[in-house]
């Protein structure tokens, strides 16, 4: 199985920094609470991309059971950091199944910034879905560059998924809602909507969002089943301002996390599910086909928890 955290080569892993602080803080501060070790450690978690509020719960927690007289030495202050780690990393984990729709088709909408691995990040899924038997259709509703389109479609030949699709330019919300009746003239059940990739700034286009949002709820109940904000793991606190507009825009379900292979960070997942209570759903983990994971939590957790 992939290691979900790869990380870039010589970056030691956050579970390696966090041992390296013990060493040389853990002493004072078993002795009685230090100001100065504490924010070395909030140091390291915001260097990973915890958050400020996650940072912060995490070190009041540690802070607490040191005046509280519970830890007591190097062994102790790590077990509280590893089990209030893992406590925050899990505090979702039960919400990460994709939704589907029971009749289908199942509509699942994507959104995003230009360049975060969108399109890429369907592809891989509609090859999941072929793979669990069942019968993917991509709808190319990113008319606003030709190459988007074209993008898509190659993906759809690959995976051997359903295609709609419209000339470029074309209206956005009609390629969904014309993705809908497709599936269920040729049985597809589940549709996969491409969206433009935009700024997060751009308030026309998020309202060209809003649209195909809304016209996919009325074609079918429910819809979207999912919404899926795809956000890439290695630009940190940046993926937070992202989500924030989009969260603003969209009924978020679920968010996905491209590129996480090349982070050894892996805080952004705590920093989100934070502030959102959002759960991240689906991880990428390598560029091949079969490079896109739900997000286990637990078995996260033990990476982020294990020295490489």
């Amino acid at each position: 199985m992939t290691r979900l955290l790869k990380g870039a080569a010589g970056k030691p892993s956050l579970w390696k920094r966090i041992t390296d602080w013990a060493l040389t803080d853990v002493g004072v501060l078993v002795k009685g609470v230090d100001e100065a070790s504490l924010e070395s450690l909030e140091e390291i978690l915001l260097g990973a991309d915890f958050g400020v509020p996650a940072t912060l719960q995490l070190t009041q927690h540690v802070e607490a059971l040191i005046r509280a007289g519970r830890l007591r030495s190097q062994k102790d202050v790590l077990e509280a950091v590893a089990n209030e780690i893992r406590a925050l990393l899990c505090a979702h984990e039960a919400d990460t199944a994709l939704r589907y729709a029971d009749p289908p088709p199942t509509v699942f909408l994507f959104a995003g910034v230009n360049g975060v691995g969108k399109t890429t990040t369907i592809g891989k899924l509609a090859y999941r879905l072929r793979r669990a038997g069942r019968t993917p259709l991509l709808a190319a509703a990113d008319t606003f560059r030709a190459g988007a389109i074209d993008q898509l479609r190659v993906w759809a030949d690959r995976v051997h998924a359903g295609f709609v699709s419209a000339r470029p330019g074309g209206d956005p919300a009609a390629v969904a809602f014309d993705a809908v009746d497709a599936a269920r003239s040729r049985g597809a059940d589940v549709v996969l909507v491409d969206t433009a990739g935009r700024l997060h700034t751009q308030n026309d286009l998020m309202q060209e969002l809003q649209k195909v949002e809304r016209v996919l709820a009325k074609k079918t109940d429910g819809a979207p089943h999912e919404t899926l904000l795809v956000l890439d793991a290695t630009i940190g606190q940046n993926a937070i301002a992202q989500a924030r507009v989009f969260s603003q825009a969209l009924r978020i379900s679920g968010f996905v996390l491209a590129k996480l292979d090349s982070t050894a960070k892996g805080g952004i997942i705590v920093a989100l599910t934070q502030e959102f209570g959002i759960p991240v759903k689906l991880v990428g983990t390598g560029e091949d086909v079969k490079d896109l994971e739900t997000f286990d939590a637990g078995r996260f957790a033990d990476e982020v928890l294990t020295e490489s």
